[in-house]
């Protein structure tokens, strides 16, 4: 009988018809099956409901999560079309959402001059990829609807009633046969609707949580001010580089193209540029994002020189400087809105890269003029990050001539493994010498290297990089892992596949662990981008009986463990309470934390930078009464410690 696999025709060619290429290959539309993909789902309704507000005829939206984390969106545009489509002889309302590329915003032609949702493929793949979804639609007259399964109709457009004012209604509910989980996370997309409130001044979007009664929660987003307050929002959490300054915005539309950019500078040491095309959030930039940078620090070399801050003969500012300390927000909408891909995460329109930085140099150029006092400021600011540059920069051509033997003797050192491979090696960055020694005992010495580090380090929210080159306790981080730190940094170089940071289970090593989190975020970020960062997990608890003997890493697990064991043997029950790695012995270390085939730890990502920065400013930084806050708002996921 012949292969069925090595036979190759005719008969092994596919058509998807319909919608089932989407449910098929989920992922090509919105990005993964996971979190993130089940929450874009929201996201591509709530774009279509801004790009009404955007053409004039939205100025509401209410987005709610009901039971069962079913989504209900309705906004006050127009309304989607339901008369036949001229070609295809459907409801235009069956076609947008059963047809893949359907849409208005298509040409100068369609419903739309300025969209985010471009590709058209938006609401049939919501529809593609729930379990059910329906649609209301009023058109000043009558409110129809339609009921659709898994993408296909499951029912008639249909009148249902009469009303005066236009809306759009879709509910749906995500299908578990392609998602890996469906509860939606408040938090997530809280944040994205505020960011759209933020983009377009006086738009009311209003969310509502209504899945647990008795704990429904309702937030009121509305920010007339637009990017002026998301740039004020931002900096509650931080200190201004200069107490009086106001947000420097500046806008300018022409050829139906709308720029406005705003700015400010903090006093610390980490820069935030959010941009945006047609709202839609550009991650990875783009060319109104390098029309910006390129024009900043064009505009700062020119005027630093006319304000005496830079003299002739001294080497100009780079863009690094001139952006240290600032959050900028870029928004731009054009029409035909050129992104990479579905996702549209990186702007391609080369003709707006040259607009924005004419704005910026102009715009920028005259606020220096009119506000010397802050001009001032900032430029001090940026003087001081230049000189912090070069100091970085010397110190950096130094240890690069020496050895780590040779520029840093340790309590303990570094001792590496003999393996040379990254594919396969680790160290273990330790907290203390004396779970360094442990650490030492413990490993395989083949693939595993212990660096043990004491006491408090180097806060970098709070420091220059150069500062880091002259700290104890970070740069025998920086010179092990062997790949360079900053802009230097060379991913591809580092000597261990895993870093994990080892740390004791108590205040203390939560302490130490954040501020090595911090260090690698801010120097080192590509390293947890690639996913070289881990943190182990040591036992807070030993639960034993005789010969019977559990470790566990919770209260709760300690108390499991004590009602399993409790009626085992005749044996006195014994509980151990670990508040340090230094109490466990090399042989219970390994077992519990450092064997691969035993071991638990947790793998660092950064899913959301802008998020991880804020995260980090709050706990960090050096504002205290955001870090309050949150603690108290955050203090009841933090497990009991018997410290």
């Amino acid at each position: 009988m012949e292969n069925s696999l090595q036979k190759y025709d005719e008969n092994q060619i596919q058509i998807l018809e319909g919608l089932e290429a989407v449910r098929k290959r989920p992922g090509m539309y919105i990005g993964s099956t996971g979190p993130r993909g089940l929450h874009h789902l929201v996201y591509e309704i709530v774009d279509n409901a801004v790009d009404e507000a955007l053409a004039g005829f939205c100025k509401n939206i209410d987005v709610k999560i009901l039971e069962n984390d079913v989504i209900c969106i309705v906004d006050d545009g127009r309304g989607i079309p339901v008369g036949k489509h001229p070609k295809l002889g459907i409801s235009a309302l069956t076609v947008v959402f059963t047809i893949l590329h359907a849409g208005g915003k298509f040409g100068n032609d369609g419903g739309y001059k300025v969209a985010g949702g471009l590709h058209g493929v938006g609401s049939s793949v919501v529809n593609a990829l729930s379990e059910w979804l329906k649609v209301e639609v009023c058109d000043g007259k009558n409110v129809y609807e339609q009921s659709f399964k898994r993408g296909k109709s499951s029912s008639d457009l249909k009148i249902i009633g009469e009303g005066m004012q236009t809306y759009t209604k879709v509910t749906f509910k995500p299908d578990c046969d392609i998602f890996e989980e469906l509860e939606f996370d408040p938090e997530i997309l809280l944040k994205r609707l505020r960011e759209q409130a933020f983009l377009n001044a006086g738009l009311n979007i209003v969310f509502s949580d209504l899945r647990v009664k008795g704990q429904e929660k309702t937030e009121m987003l509305c920010y007339e001010g637009g990017i002026i307050s998301l740039v004020d929002y931002i900096h509650e959490r931080r200190s201004l580089a200069c107490i009086n300054d106001g947000v420097i915005y500046f806008k300018n539309v022409k050829n139906e193209q709308v720029i406005e950019i705003a700015l400010q500078y903090n006093t610390s040491y980490n820069e935030l540029i959010l941009s945006f095309a047609n709202n839609i959030h550009t991650v990875e930039g783009g060319v109104h994002e390098v029309g910006f940078k390129t024009a900043l620090t064009r505009v700062f070399n020119d005027y630093a020189k006319k304000l005496g801050v830079l003299k002739e003969n001294e080497k100009p500012f780079i863009g690094e400087d001139v952006r240290e300390g600032l959050t900028a927000v870029i928004s731009v909408k054009l029409m035909d809105a050129q992104f990479e891909g579905q996702t549209k995460t990186k702007l391609g329109n080369t003709e707006i890269k040259k607009v924005v930085d004419s704005l910026v140099y102009e715009k920028l150029s005259e606020f220096f003029e009119e506000n010397p006092m802050q001009a001032r400021a900032i430029f001090e600011k940026t003087l001081n990050a230049s000189k912090a540059r070069e100091a970085a920069k010397r110190a950096r051509e130094l240890t690069r001539r020496k050895s780590v033997l040779e520029a840093w003797s340790l309590p303990g050192k570094l001792a590496d493994c003999s393996d040379r491979n990254n594919e396969y090696t680790e160290i273990y960055i330790v907290e203390g010498d004396s779970a360094g020694g442990s650490a030492k005992t413990a490993r395989d010495r083949t693939f595993q290297a212990i660096l043990p580090l004491w006491g408090k380090m180097l806060n970098v929210e709070k420091a220059r990089l150069d500062r880091v080159y002259g700290n104890d306790k970070l740069l025998p981080v920086v010179m092990a892992l062997g790949c360079g730190i900053g802009a230097d940094l060379d991913v591809s170089k580092i000597r261990y596949g895993k870093v994990i940071i080892m740390a004791d289970a108590d205040v203390d090593g939560s302490h130490i662990r954040t501020l090595l989190l911090t260090f690698f975020f801010r120097y080192m970020r590509p390293i947890i981008e690639h996913g070289h960062v881990y943190i182990a997990q040591p036992p807070l608890f030993k639960v034993s009986r005789g010969k019977n003997v559990r470790y566990v890493f919770s209260d709760v697990q300690r108390d499991e463990s004590i009602k399993e064991l409790a009626g085992e043997s005749d044996a006195k029950l014994d509980i151990q309470r670990y508040k340090g790695l230094g109490e466990m012995n090399p042989e219970q270390l390994w077992e519990t934390t450092m064997d691969p085939q035993t071991r638990t730890m947790l793998k660092v990502y950064v899913e959301d930078a802008e998020k991880a920065d804020e995260i980090f400013t709050i706990l960090m930084g050096d504002k205290v009464e955001p870090r309050r806050l949150f603690i108290e708002k955050n203090a009841r996921y933090v497990r009991n410690l018997d410290v």
